[in-house]
């Protein structure tokens, strides 16, 4: 019996990357998995590499609306979630002197509204509970200001 067994965890941006490595990591563990990502056409097959019944979820959680959505979906299913690793962010490898608003206003809207949206639709089913975990990752993007492979906007947004 893995440490996560008969638990729920919801994993933004889980579709590749350290998103990826997290579920199938908790998928081992014994979670019941569900990757919520922008990313419309990794569904079953994504499900099947991360294993332990994983289910994917497609959503744009730079939208309040979005993320209810899934957290009403997720609760359907599952009837109960532990834990949600605030994960997606999106980068842009860019000069800040070339950083349109429209720049800016994108990475912000994934890599911050975003984590704000979804926890607070699973807040206060957590809150009600009186347990549940929330992780929100971060960069070493935020320390270095950029240079590796996001500008300064996304630097912003991780620190």
């Amino acid at each position: 019996m893995g440490r996560l067994e008969n638990k729920v965890a919801i994993i933004t941006g889980g579709a590749s990357g350290i998103g990826l490595a997290t579920a199938k990591r908790f998928a081992i563990e014994g979670a019941k998995v569900v990757v919520a990502d922008l990313a419309d056409d990794v569904g079953e097959a994504l499900a099947a590499e991360i294993g332990h019944d994983a289910e994917v979820f497609q959503a744009d959680l730079s939208a309040t609306d979005e993320c209810v959505r899934l957290w009403n979906a997720v609760v359907a299913r599952f009837g109960q979630v532990h834990t949600l690793v605030n994960n997606a962010g999106v980068t842009q490898p860019i000069k800040v002197w070339d950083i349109s608003p429209e720049d800016w206003d994108r990475i912000q809207d994934v890599n911050l509204r975003g984590v704000l949206y979804l926890s607070q639709a699973v807040m206060p089913y957590m809150r009600a509970r009186r347990r549940g975990s929330i992780a929100c990752m971060s960069s070493v993007s935020a320390q270095r200001g950029g240079g590796i492979l996001g500008g300064a906007h996304y630097s912003a947004a991780k620190a």
